[in-house]
């Protein structure tokens, strides 16, 4: 039972700054702006930590790699120690391999995510605050889909293709990782 209960306490609080980082990163990335609820909770959980790893770390064509470092090692440092906790042994490659399996498997959560907020906020209210966060992050994925699948009697079933694909991608993702645990 305690073993139970400190994979689950390592799993929650890294598991918690890994998606902070990696939404910052994204959002970066796909130039979301951050004024909006979510992006300043991210900027305030994640500045203590990204402010002097990006003394150390320089950014590379817009990218933000000390964020997207700094969560590789969160990966990382978890994994280590729920291994420690379950008594196991991970070599160095594999435990570096998992960790960023899993922050490709992370970033499709999080689209997932958004996917599932941006079809319920367009249902319920359409102009909710939020509504444009989710929509810039999603946007960009819905576009080459909506080229194919023009809306159907005024309903768009691109998020559904998409929930769909981003489903089908963790399936080789999962492999992947099972893969890297070999290492």
């Amino acid at each position: 039972m305690l073993v139970q209960i400190g994979l689950f306490l390592v799993e929650a609080v890294f598991g918690f700054f890994v998606f902070m980082l990696l939404t910052r990163f994204h959002f970066q990335w796909m130039r979301v702006p951050f004024r909006n609820q979510i992006g300043e909770f991210v900027i305030a959980t994640t500045n203590w930590m990204v402010l002097p790893a990006r003394r150390v770390v320089p950014g590379l064509a817009g990218l933000d790699l000390a964020t997207l470092l700094l969560a590789w090692l969160l990966l990382a440092a978890g994994l280590w120690i729920q291994t420690q906790i379950i008594g196991s042994e991970l070599s160095a490659p594999a435990l570096a391999a998992i960790a960023a399996v899993d922050l490709v498997r992370y970033s499709l959560y999080i689209l997932v995510f958004a996917v599932i907020v941006q079809v319920v906020m367009s249902w319920i209210n359409p102009y909710a605050p939020l509504a444009p966060t989710f929509d810039a992050v999603v946007r960009p994925f819905l576009r080459p889909i909506r080229r194919f699948v023009p809306p159907i009697a005024n309903i768009d079933l691109s998020p559904a293709i998409l929930f769909i694909l981003l489903q089908v991608l963790l399936f080789p993702i999962g492999a992947l990782r099972v893969a890297a645990a070999a290492l």
